[in-house]
């Protein structure tokens, strides 16, 4: 846990879940421009309906709480880390109003602050979907690291919200400050996007922040090849579920299986839960957005699937897969497989040996790999 000092007061912080060997600070500078920003501003005024949207790790909405803000993410772990980043700060969880990336607020918003996300499509998803809540007063600021303020980014405030500026930077983060044009014509959303499974008949819905929403990623395609048929009534989980395509290709392999599908991206899961009801109608299914495997019973599953995430935000962050391998392992029954596909390159074949005692390579290509490991009796 390290310490942020700003005008709004001192807090504690820690990233999500907490990892007392990581040094990465559970906020960036983009953070403490913002925020000495709002302080220099006296924003949020008493009685400002505030929203802050992609607020990684809780760190704006903690040092905010007292003004009652809603948080709109698209991830369960940030959600998670701003609940317990703001009991570690004496601040009620109640204090902010968590909302899903496809939920909206009840009521119309004074004060939109924006971190710039990784993904601009989620970005874009946002502005199309919160655009009737703003109004001509609306103070709107966005903040971001030099790396990620680009002039698409620039061009999208334009075209969804109105004129556009940036701020000088400071500690390589800039601020981005954009004021409605109640006149603009925006149109409909671009979103969800589409595309049919190639030698399928699924039809495959992408919501913005769904990873690789325009076409069947090699890494997947990789991964298909090697998802085996199983009888009887198995349990099966696609983990890190995406669109749920992996979990799709298991279903139709294995017809008897019960399917899981889990995915920290609220969007994922809702897109995985359409698309899976769009093909096995009247099949049932269970679609969690949460920490993986964390609240799945141990010796449960007999097959996990997947094509797990390797960054947190803009970082390559190999702990995500890595507990995601350890988490499979308590909820596979003695028996059980785990089947992973990943970039070569992270040398995922270590880890998963250490976590499961042995793993096999079924298929490498230039750029992936293809590991399968069986949990033990013992």
């Amino acid at each position: 846990m390290q310490t942020l000092s700003v005008a709004q007061g001192t807090f504690t912080l820690a990233r999500y879940p907490e990892n007392k060997r990581d040094s990465l600070r559970a906020w960036d500078a983009a953070d403490e421009y913002l925020l000495h920003h709002l302080g220099t501003e006296g924003l949020p005024a008493t009685g400002c309906r505030t929203l802050i949207l992609n607020d990684a790790w809780g760190a704006l909405s903690t040092a905010l709480a007292n003004a009652a803000p809603w948080t709109l993410s698209d991830s369960f772990l940030s959600h998670k880390g701003t609940e317990v980043n703001l009991v570690r700060n004496g601040r009620a969880s109640a204090a902010v109003r968590l909302l899903s990336s496809l939920d909206r607020p009840d009521d119309s918003i004074d004060l939109l602050l924006f971190k710039v996300p990784k993904s601009l499509a989620l970005l874009e998803d946002e502005l199309y979907r919160l655009r009737s809540l703003l109004h001509a007063q609306t103070h709107i600021v966005g903040a971001g690291m030099v790396r990620d303020v680009h002039t698409s980014t620039l061009d999208l405030c334009k075209r969804l919200i109105g004129p556009t500026h940036t701020s000088l930077a400071q500690k390589k983060a800039r601020l981005i400050f954009s004021t409605l044009d109640t006149s603009l014509e925006v149109g409909p959303s671009p979103y969800p996007t589409a595309y049919t499974l190639q030698g399928t008949e699924f039809t495959l819905e992408n919501a913005a922040n769904v990873f690789s929403r325009q076409r069947l990623d090699n890494g997947t395609r990789l991964l298909l090849r090697h998802i085996p048929s199983l009888s009887g009534t198995v349990q099966i989980a696609d983990l890190g579920c995406g669109n749920g395509v992996i979990g799709l290709v298991a279903a139709e392999r294995s017809p008897q299986a019960e399917l899981l599908f889990v995915d920290e991206s609220f969007m994922a899961v809702s897109s995985a839960r359409a698309n899976f009801q769009r093909a096995f109608r009247g099949r049932i299914a269970s679609f969690i957005a949460g920490d993986g495997l964390a609240e799945r019973a141990p010796d449960s599953l007999d097959l996990v699937l997947s094509n797990p995430p390797f960054h947190r935000q803009q970082a390559i962050d190999q702990t995500v897969p890595w507990r995601m391998f350890a988490q499979a392992k308590r909820a596979l029954k003695p028996g059980g497989q785990l089947l992973v596909v990943g970039n070569s390159g992270l040398k995922h074949h270590g880890r998963i040996k250490q976590i499961f005692g042995h793993c096999s390579t079924l298929e490498q290509t230039g750029k992936f790999v293809v590991l399968s490991a069986q949990k033990s009796a013992d």
